[in-house]
């Protein structure tokens, strides 16, 4: 090796280069699954554990196919929609598992989407006023189109006879580190 080589170090391994970017990479995505899997602590007991207010937010016998309405959950300040849709829809709920809720504010900068802003002939809710984000609500909320990277936060859903309950939120709300969850 030449001197000149040596003092660019060309041919001598870098300190840090002792795990390669394809090691590096493998370990990272373990390193997730792992967390995924198991937690952090009492962050993830916190998730795993997390209690949400059984309410009753509509009747079936009310719902109107592809008419939105409105209602708070888990508290006064989170609005969503609830919507029969005119097909099955992941996480629906019903005789055609199409009764499905959503929030109304777009995950990505906060825009507000309201019952307004549901379109039946494509089952989808937006665009939102502000990036025009919009989201299929019979795939789980998840972006159609738009500058969003989240899917809309979907309430979790059972039928007690003509009730609809709200049991749960799948998706953070935007503007919160952690859901609220309607307990004083």
């Amino acid at each position: 090796m030449t001197h000149k080589a040596k003092a660019e170090g060309v041919g001598q391994k870098h300190p840090c280069s002792a795990v390669s970017r394809r090691q590096f990479l493998i370990l990272g995505g373990a390193s997730v699954a792992v967390l995924a899997t198991y937690g952090t602590g009492a962050g993830a007991q916190q998730l795993v554990s997390s209690s949400y207010v059984r309410t009753v937010v509509g009747k079936v016998s009310d719902l109107v196919p592809g008419e939105a309405t409105t209602f708070l959950y888990p508290n006064d300040d989170v609005e969503n929609v609830l919507v029969m849709l005119d097909e099955e829809a992941g996480g629906g709920v019903g005789e055609g598992r199409n009764i499905v809720a959503f929030n109304t504010i777009c995950p990505h900068m906060g825009g507000y989407m309201g019952a307004a802003d549901f379109h039946a002939e494509h089952s989808v809710l937006g665009p939102c006023p502000l990036h025009l984000s919009t989201f299929d609500l019979t795939k789980h909320g998840m972006i159609v189109s738009g500058h969003a990277v989240e899917s809309l936060p979907q309430i979790v859903l059972e039928i007690d006879g003509d009730d609809i309950v709200a049991t749960g939120v799948m998706g953070l709300f935007y503007g919160y580190n952690q859901n609220p969850s309607g307990e004083a």
